[in-house]
């Protein structure tokens, strides 16, 4: 009896010390939520390049300006959705979602994103317009890598993945429409799946 209190005692100090340096209340639901903006995004997207394509009225900077807009404003709906789904779990969870791990888990994410943003201009500066999907999925995967030590584990593989998809971007310059939208679209809806199936479903 005394060693299984003392096992059951042990466990509880575990689960606390994780939940003070990790932030553990991220919404599965909103990664489905971001993969669906970005398929439609994706989908915007393809409808601006054919009519760069078919249009002589339509020239690729207006075009370039148009798929930024479109870019951004996947980004701005599902980091919204992210926000207040996350802060309903987190609430529910009794966790705040303002705090020291929150803070690291900010600063670890941002710090490749970041840098691959200002890489991804000074790219699309350069006239090398085929590269942009694969930076943009490359920075993003290690982004979530760097983050995952401060949240769930699951998060790290949807780094990887995201990474793995950005390289054959890279590879296959032409397509990297198609391989956005995997990389934001469909591997966003399966990893929110598995993460409310696992953590969220009670």
């Amino acid at each position: 009896m005394e060693q299984n209190k003392y096992l059951d005692d042990l466990a509880t100090i575990k689960t606390m010390m994780s939940r003070s340096s990790r932030f553990i209340s991220l919404s599965g639901f909103s990664g489905v939520l971001a993969g669906i903006y970005a398929l439609i995004g994706a989908w915007f997207a393809r409808e601006e390049l054919q009519s760069l394509v078919l249009s002589n009225y339509t020239t690729i900077t207006e075009t370039i300006w148009n798929l930024w807009f479109i870019a951004i404003a996947v980004a701005l709906f599902s980091i919204v959705t992210a926000y207040v789904l996350t802060s309903r779990r987190a609430k529910s969870n009794n966790e705040k979602i303002w705090d020291i791990s929150t803070q690291k888990l900010l600063v670890a994410f941002l710090t490749p994103l970041v840098s691959g943003g200002v890489f991804g201009l000074i790219v699309l500066y350069q006239g090398y317009y085929g590269l942009i999907a694969a930076i943009t999925l490359i920075f993003y995967g290690l982004a979530l890598i760097n983050a995952s030590k401060y949240t769930l584990g699951t998060v790290k593989y949807l780094g990887v993945s995201e990474v793995i998809v950005g390289l054959f971007a890279a590879f296959y310059i032409g397509y990297g429409l198609q391989f956005w939208a995997i990389g934001f679209g469909f591997l966003h809806i399966v990893y929110g799946l598995v993460m409310y199936f696992r953590y969220e479903r009670k």
